[in-house]
């Protein structure tokens, strides 16, 4: 059984190499060099201070994140399917994050014990989540062998690695690498990519040559990492190097080296990216056809989850390679983000209104949850979000804070550090869902109560958008997200993992 998405080139050594350009486009990019750009440029130097703000302890701030609540849902969706989510095909790109999820809180109550906020001898729970987790990875292991689909690493990886890491399950690992091994079969040497998409087939659009058409999507960049880490189990060169020439190739094909209104934010001096969602190229020669978007508003529009999948891919793909050219990436991409929610009308903010709580009085929220495509129009009476790109980016942000704090960076880490929990404290002060969930233990059983009686939504964070592409067969806005509550729970974590809560 899987839950669906939703409830209700080589580094070129030729210097001609030029970005995708659109004539009759202003905001098309103009080719951006990367590789003249030292570790030592001034693009790390921030030139305005960050320091840690007066405010509750994380723990504090975050309680909502490490509440029952959050293993609750989890434990009443593994069992039953009554609440919001919809199934999909088991087979379908989202079926890896809910056993993920599993995973996820179980990693919290065996290596953070202190975290568990369940009040309850967790044992029990531990028990029963360790059964649910089998119940729901084992059918992940087949699908390692899949060669149709480029999604390998959003499939295997948020079961097979904590099963592998937790608690050593060689046949995880094995499932691991053969994902890896899998994905690789798709790779394109002359194109220097490994193909997404097989077809892309909307309102005007049909694209399904596997002869003339190779379709390759930002989000690809979250499927390197498992590249990398089958590489680093098994030596197998070919799968870094693919991965590494895939990310170069995307560096001058997707993003969007911005030159107007969006190309400076304040206290970062590195250039600033966009991204394009989708780019066809030909399969035999590697030449780009044509940049255009599937989920996004329109072809040169900025998609805001596209944006993160960004800002998270290449934030990995600097932590396994350590070139420079991904880091200013990354940072580019997520000063792009953070830019765009600066700059997103008042209409999203919404007053924080908490019964008895002077403290809330004449605060706002809901500005870092955002739009679910930066550019296309917004209903100011109900502004239309994305709350999982808000926490996907978020991730990739806090990767990026550990890696520039590495470096020495710390003022420009602290910056990303800040920006991630400034998202994640938003989204669960706006996108919360009201309707929670409690544990109950009767015994050796573990049993899930609605917090008031029938208010029942499964998913963690409502306001999130799958796909509201005009032109697309299928569309899923305003609903909750398994991968959002996916990237809620992993961020959660990643800060126990950090020792910052």
């Amino acid at each position: 059984m899987a839950i669906n998405n939703t409830i209700t080139e080589d580094h070129p050594s030729d210097d001609s190499v030029q970005v995708f350009s659109d004539a009759d486009d202003s905001r098309s990019p103009t080719m951006t060099d990367f590789s003249h750009t030292s570790a030592d440029s001034d693009v790390f130097k921030s030139t305005q201070t960050f320091k840690p703000t007066e405010s509750p302890a994380l723990r504090d701030r975050l309680h909502e994140l490490y509440s029952d609540n959050i293993t609750a849902k989890i434990l009443r969706t593994a069992v039953t399917n009554n609440g919001k989510y919809e199934c999909r095909e088991a087979d379908f790109w989202t079926c890896g994050f809910f056993p993920g999820s599993i995973y996820a809180v179980l990693e919290r109550l065996i290596k953070y014990p202190k975290s568990a906020s369940i009040g309850i001898d967790s044992s029990i729970v531990i028990q029963k989540l360790r059964e649910l987790g089998k119940t729901w990875s084992d059918p992940i292991h087949p699908m390692g062998a899949r060669t149709d689909t480029h999604d390998m690493s959003f499939i295997i990886q948020p079961s097979m690695r904590p099963l592998w890491e937790l608690f050593h399950d060689k046949r995880a690992l094995t499932t691991i690498i053969t994902a890896a091994e899998s994905l690789y079969t798709r790779y394109n040497d002359k194109v220097g990519a490994i193909r997404s998409w097989d077809q892309l087939t909307q309102k005007g659009v049909n694209i399904t040559s596997m002869d003339q058409d190779f379709l390759v999507i930002i989000d690809s960049m979250c499927n390197l990492d498992l590249l990398y880490y089958a590489a680093a189990h098994t030596g197998r060169v070919e799968l870094f190097n693919a991965a590494t020439r895939h990310a170069h190739k995307l560096l001058r094909t997707h993003l969007r080296h911005e030159t107007g209104e969006f190309s400076k934010r304040k206290g970062y001096n590195g250039p600033l990216f966009s991204t394009f969602h989708v780019t066809n190229f030909n399969p035999m020669t590697g030449k780009l056809k044509e940049a255009r978007t599937g989920q996004g508003y329109a072809k040169d529009s900025t998609w805001a989850r596209g944006q993160a999948w960004g800002i998270l891919g290449y934030s990995q793909t600097y932590q396994w390679t350590g070139d420079t050219e991904f880091l200013i990436a990354a940072c580019g991409l997520a000063e792009y983000f953070l830019l765009r929610l600066e700059l997103s009308p008042s209409c999203v903010e919404r007053p924080v209104t908490v019964a008895s709580d002077l403290e809330t009085q004449g605060r706002t929220c809901g500005r870092f949850v955002p739009l679910w495509d930066f550019d296309a129009p917004v209903d100011e009476a109900n502004p239309l979000r994305d709350s999982s790109a808000g926490v996907i980016a978020a991730n990739g942000m806090l990767v990026l804070a550990q890696t520039l704090i590495s470096r020495g960076e710390h003022t420009q880490g602290r910056r990303y550090l800040d920006a991630a929990l400034l998202l994640v404290e938003d989204a669960l002060e706006f996108s919360l869902a009201d309707e929670k969930a409690s544990i109950v233990i009767r015994g050796q059983e573990v049993l899930v109560k609605d917090v008031r009686p029938r208010a029942t939504f499964e998913a963690i964070l409502k306001n999130a958008t799958a796909n509201h592409n005009a032109s697309d067969h299928r569309r899923y806005w305003d609903h909750g997200l398994v991968y959002g509550d996916y990237y809620l729970i992993e961020f959660g974590n990643q800060l126990l993992r950090m020792g910052l809560v």
